[in-house]
This record gives structure tokens, sequence and C-alpha cells, in this order.
């Protein structure tokens, strides 16, 4: 659990949000806990019951805001400290990063931001040694650290070195620089919609994108929103909508969705008219998956199991769709803490489990039947490789191209071999906000 460090309940506004934000950030960079962990379910930090909306929303934004610029943060301090961030006290560090990513970032008045973090440095035993330091180098920070922030502009330190090069060597250096800008910027509500999407775009202040999904910038809790309590949509990235369509028709096929949970794929294929049998070995996932069939009014079998273990029905599928378990690189722009909580080595173990889901998809796959896979990963061995792999070892499998007609026109994410590939770079607008994709990956094959 994160640390408490609960001060007098007469405490100055807005400290309490800054203390959790700095209690999360420190769960992500030195204990390796992702942000899912920290802010729902069991694990949450104690805290959260205890903020107002408002306090809850800033605390989110500061969080996102020091993970997605956490390289040039650290470039930023580490021009305005002569000895390096206070190693001893972490508390300091957290507090320096909380102050400098207001000051340079958010609309908070530089003196609150600084005052706030000095607070919050001297509630802590370790760290109030510390506060001058704090004050001296936050108010340096507002004075001069837009310009260091300028001068680092093009180098794309926001993400980690290895992931930096790995998407240089694959897309090119030129794609890699729009890909990291583009993570920077905060992404927003994307949802698909049961039908009637310009309706949902007026009423949501949003718009509709070539895809259909309806893309907003309103924030604050979503079950607030209008139409969440009716089950008129769900949340839900607009690459992650595209996997689906590559079914075609599925009126009253069966389709196995084997990595189902949270389940927007699954309440896509039930909204389409299949017969769905959604997959997940986590018991919660499931639990979370059927609430949210329930508020949609869809319908499908949930079964709690291992996909690679379940045997299924004799008789077979008309059609599998394998949303694998990957890096997740493509979901940085909603999911900051990923750059941070990633290794490399990851890549490999995970495209082990992902030829397991394959070839298990292959035996449970009717022949003429359809297989949907794709990863939200912008890593070719979890996407383009994982499916050459396929296809040399399963014979009886067939690519079949995706057309730009599939997905609404959007040629430049059809690759060369005919499968789909976004990046966070893809679909931009005058407003960066509006723009972007996550990273996904999809390719269709046929059982022959």
């Amino acid at each position: 659990m994160p640390s408490q460090r609960f001060a007098p309940p007469t405490e100055v506004p807005g400290l309490a949000a800054r203390r959790i934000a700095a209690d999360i950030v420190d769960g992500v960079l030195h204990k390796h806990r992702t942000l899912d962990d920290q802010l729902d379910g069991p694990g949450a930090h104690p805290g959260l019951k205890t903020l107002a909306d408002r306090d809850r929303a800033l605390m989110r934004r500061l969080v996102a805001t020091i993970l997605r610029r956490l390289g040039t943060l650290g470039h930023v301090l580490s021009r305005l400290l002569d000895k390096g961030i206070p190693s001893d006290a972490p508390r300091a560090q957290s507090a320096l990063l909380i102050g400098a990513a207001q000051i340079l970032w958010m609309d908070v008045p530089d003196h609150a931001a600084v005052d706030l973090s000095v607070r919050l440095v001297q509630s802590d035993r370790r760290a109030a040694r510390y506060a001058g330091l704090v004050n001296a180098v936050l108010r340096r920070c507002a004075r001069e650290g837009q310009a260091l922030v300028e001068e680092v502009a093009a180098e794309s330190l926001d993400l980690p070195p290895w992931l930096l090069a790995r998407w240089s060597a694959h897309y090119g250096e030129a794609t890699a620089r729009d890909m990291a800008r583009a993570l920077g910027h905060d992404p927003s509500l994307d949802l698909t919609v049961k039908s009637d999407a310009a309706q949902w775009a007026s009423r949501l202040h949003g718009e509709v994108l070539p895809t259909g999904t309806v893309r907003t910038l309103l924030h604050g809790s979503v079950t607030m929103l209008p139409g969440f309590a009716e089950g008129q949509w769900w949340v839900q990235d607009a690459a992650a909508a595209l996997p689906v369509r590559l079914f075609g028709d599925l009126k009253g096929k069966s389709i196995a969705d084997l990595c189902a949970a949270p389940g927007g794929k699954t309440a896509q294929l039930a909204l389409a008219g299949a017969h769905v049998t959604a997959i997940d070995r986590s018991p919660a996932r499931v639990a979370r998956l059927r609430e949210n069939l329930a508020r949609l009014s869809l319908q499908a079998e949930t079964v709690v199991a291992d996909a690679v273990e379940w045997a299924g029905p004799a008789e077979g599928f008309d059609g599998i769709l394998i949303d694998a378990p990957c890096t997740s690189t493509g979901t940085i722009r909603r999911h900051p803490d990923v750059a941070w909580l990633r290794q490399e080595s990851d890549v490999a173990a995970m495209t082990v489990l992902q030829q397991r889901l394959l070839r298990k998809s292959v035996s449970l796959l009717k022949p003429g039947g359809t297989l949907v896979y794709c990863t939200c990963s912008l890593e070719p061995e979890e996407g383009e490789q994982a499916i050459a792999t396929l296809l040399a070892a399963e014979p009886a499998l067939r690519r079949v191209r995706i057309e730009a007609s599939e997905v609404s026109g959007l040629s430049e994410i059809i690759t060369p071999d005919g499968d789909l590939r976004t990046l966070p770079s893809h679909l931009p607008h005058a407003d960066p906000k509006l723009g972007g994709l996550d990273g996904f990956f999809a390719a269709r094959l046929v059982k022959s």
C-alpha cells in the first residue's frame, strides 16, 4: 500500500490532492505499481475516498502530466539543481516534480505551485530540511523553466531511450519523433455509441471521427455524463474499436473473444448480432465485464478460464478475436506509466504467450472461420512478426488483406502486407488534444 502521511485536518486546500499525487508517482517510479492498481480497486490509495471530485481530477492530471513529461522534467530540474535531486528523501523529489509540472504545463498560479510543494516537503520529517531548496528551485523554475523546456523540445526526452530507439528503427526516426510528440498531449475521451453518433457528439460537445467514434474533451467522471446510465455508449479508444469491424457481417455468427475483459470489443460483437463467448482468466475482470454488459443491455456468455487451457465447444467457432496481452506500448498516451514500467525484455516474454494464444485459436476455429488478432503494442514482435511466425507454422491459415474501405478510408493505417497498424501520430487535428490514436496492430486470417 502507498505510504500515508496524513496532515492535520486544517491543512491548506489542495494539499491533500498533491500529497496523494506524490504517493502515486512514487508508487510508479520506485515501487513499480501501475496507475490502474493505485487509482481503482482493492489496492487504490486510501486517501482517494476523502477527495472531492475537483481535487481528484487535479490529482489525476498532476500524476499524468508528471509521467507524460518525466524526461523533460528531469532535464529542467537537473539544470536548476547544483547537486541533483535529493536521493535520500523521496518526498522532496516528488515535491519538485509536482511543483515544476504545475509551473510549466498546468493552469496553476506559480506562487501556489511553489507554496504547496514547500508545504508538502515540510509535512514529511525526512524531507523537511529540503524545504528551502524546494522553494528556491521552483522559484527559479518559474523564471527560467520555459526556456529550459524549449532547448530540448526536439529531443523526445519523454520516452525511455530503449523505446525511442526501437520505434526509430522500425518506423523511421521522423515518425518516431512524431509519435513521441503526440504522446505529450492529454488524450481525448473516445466513445463507441450504439447509434446516432452525430446526436451524441452534439450532446457531449464533441465530434464524430471518420471511423464513427465520438471524441470529446469533456473530463471528470464518465458515469455522470449523459447516456452513461442509460447504456448508450462505452469508453473505447477509436483505434481499439477497429478490429471487430474486420469480421464483416456478424449476425448470427458464433464468436469467441479470448481475452475479453473489460469488454469493449465484446460489446461491439454483441451489438453487431454475434453470439459471443467472452473468456478471461481474471474473476474480477469478468465481473466487471458482466457489469458493463448489463449497463449496456447486451448479451454474451462469459467464462472465467485461461484461454490457452480452455477446451471450448466441439463444434468450434465461426470467428475468434484475440486482443492479446502485450506490452501495451500503444496505450502510453492514456497510460503514461507504461513508458516507465515496461522494459525491453518484456517484449520477448509477451511474444511467447501471444504465440500460445494464436495456436490455441486455430484449434477453436471452424474451417472457413475468421481469426482477428490484435494488440495495443507498437512493437513489431507483437504484431507483424507474430503473424509471420504463425503463418509459417500453420499452413491451414491465410491472411485476408484489410481494405481501406473497411476502416473508413484511412489508407495510412494499412500496412503493405494488408494488416492494420495505427500510430499515436495518426488522425492529426488542428487541436492536438483532438488528434491521435492509440497504437494498435490487427491482422485477419482465415482457416481453410
